[in-house]
């Protein structure tokens, strides 16, 4: 009679954190991508039906001066990164913790809370920067083409990369703040002002005759956004000083970033 030792299994290692997270990460970027089409036509539908009709239509019927199009689209270059980062985050967080419950998939994988939510981060800055990149194309066969200063790349990248991120810090912000049962708050509080306040029709030093709008103007963080890249793509026309820009939206990445992550922790708790 034979007689066999203890069966013994291999330890299986569990996944660090790091490779979890990218594997999440993967996950989401194959989803967009599987939906390309329909993603794109989300995202680029509103800054280029503005600038068609802006930057062309009311252009050729001679209502607009001349060069109104080269201002016109560094500011719907900003209005696409911070919005399309927005919207990568507030609308399905808002979903996700409401209704649907789908974030406890993510919420249940072997990484904590806090890289969830820099992963969510990292998602919409990366859809909101190729929403930006694909803007460029568009703008030159819409217009013709478009301002651009080689000498001034270095600011027009990392205003594009800000911009991306405060619009992917405000949807942290907003998604996680705003219950499902409010979501319509959000369109009429929050979206519809941040659209036409945000300096994206018309530099912010135009406004001086409307010194109560320029003031408000200035409360919008996509002001310095749209600002800076008209630093970065036609210096000429007047516009906020490029330090300006910098410094304010930094200054606002350092409250919504904390906020949002503070609101998602909250949220993943409940």
């Amino acid at each position: 009679m034979s007689s066999t030792g203890p069966i013994t299994t291999a330890s299986v290692p569990s996944p660090s954190p790091w490779r979890t997270f990218l594997a999440v990460l993967h996950r989401d970027v194959y989803v967009t991508w599987s939906e390309l089409p329909i993603v794109l036509s989300q995202v680029l539908l509103q800054p280029l039906f503005l600038l068609f009709v802006f930057g062309k239509v009311l252009g050729a019927l001679g209502y607009t001066r001349d060069g109104y199009e080269d201002l016109l689209f560094p500011g719907l270059l900003g209005l696409t990164a911070v919005v399309t980062g927005m919207m990568t985050l507030a609308f399905p967080l808002v979903r996700d913790f409401g209704w649907t419950k789908e974030i406890e998939d993510r919420l249940l994988a072997p990484i904590s809370t806090s890289m969830v939510a820099v992963e969510k981060l990292v998602f919409a800055v990366a859809r909101a920067l190729a929403a930006s990149l694909v803007m460029i194309p568009l703008g030159v066969v819409v217009l013709g083409s478009i301002p651009w200063e080689w000498r001034n790349l270095p600011l027009f990248t990392a205003m594009i990369v800000a911009g991306c991120l405060l619009g992917a810090g405000l949807g942290l912000a907003l998604g996680t703040l705003f219950p499902a049962d409010r979501i319509n708050i959000f369109f009429s509080l929050v979206f519809t002002p941040l659209l036409f306040t945000g300096a994206s029709q018309y530099p912010w030093p135009s406004l001086a005759p409307l010194r109560w709008f320029q003031v408000l103007t200035a409360l919008n963080p996509m002001t310095y956004v749209s600002e800076g890249l008209r630093a970065a793509l036609v210096p000429e026309v007047p516009h906020i000083p490029a330090w300006v820009c910098v410094v304010v939206v930094v200054g606002w990445l350092s409250v919504l970033l904390p906020v949002g992550m503070w609101g998602f922790r909250r949220r993943a708790v409940d």
